[in-house]
């Protein structure tokens, strides 16, 4: 058996939709698909989603490396796919990950801060830069969490600790409380 490695970049066709438990919807689906189908294939590698653009990084043996990323050609919802390492490895570097997701970091922010970047273009990664950014997904710390890439906040913002449904049903209900302590009142 050959093992080889893919690294390609490509463009979402789709329009992203609001992030559900926290990825976008169509990457969700997508990387629920590759998980299933990568794991049956014996491959491993990673994915990066921002700037609606596509990293991937794939390992595994030649025949279902070719078979995986000719899927990859024809899926429509990839556009101007672009093939950036294409070679033979000896040994796999990614281990039990059927597909690894990383969202936005710190690491990535960095990197792409590092490069003199403004913006991820996985198209135009230089051959060092697309190592760098393997070796980055190869050791994010995020263990599968399915995260959006949310280009309209920083890595630098503070999350919110409730979400803004959250916040107008407890001003609901505290006004309800107030309305009902002063009814109350008003009947002694």
């Amino acid at each position: 058996m050959s093992l080889m490695r893919l690294a390609y970049a490509s463009e979402a066709t789709f329009e992203a939709k609001p992030v559900e438990k926290g990825v976008e919807p169509h990457v969700a689906r997508i990387l629920m698909t590759s998980r299933k189908n990568n794991a049956r294939g014996k491959l491993v590698g990673g994915l990066y989603y921002g700037n609606n653009r596509f990293f991937q990084y794939l390992e595994g043996d030649e025949d279902e490396v070719r078979k995986t990323y000719d899927r990859i050609l024809q899926d429509d919802r990839h556009r101007n796919v672009v093939t950036l390492i294409e070679e033979p490895v000896a040994d796999r570097t990614f281990s039990n990950w059927s597909m690894k997701y990383v969202p936005l970091s710190r690491d990535v922010q960095r990197f792409l801060e590092s490069q003199g970047l403004q913006r991820f273009e996985p198209a135009s990664f230089t051959s060092a830069q697309c190592e760098q950014m393997i070796e980055l997904i190869r050791n994010s710390s995020h263990d599968q969490k399915l995260v959006n890439h949310d280009e309209a906040r920083t890595v630098r913002e503070t999350p919110q600790a409730f979400s803004p449904g959250l916040k107008a049903g407890l001003i609901v209900a505290g006004l309800c409380l107030l309305g009902a302590l002063f009814f109350a009142g008003s009947m002694l």
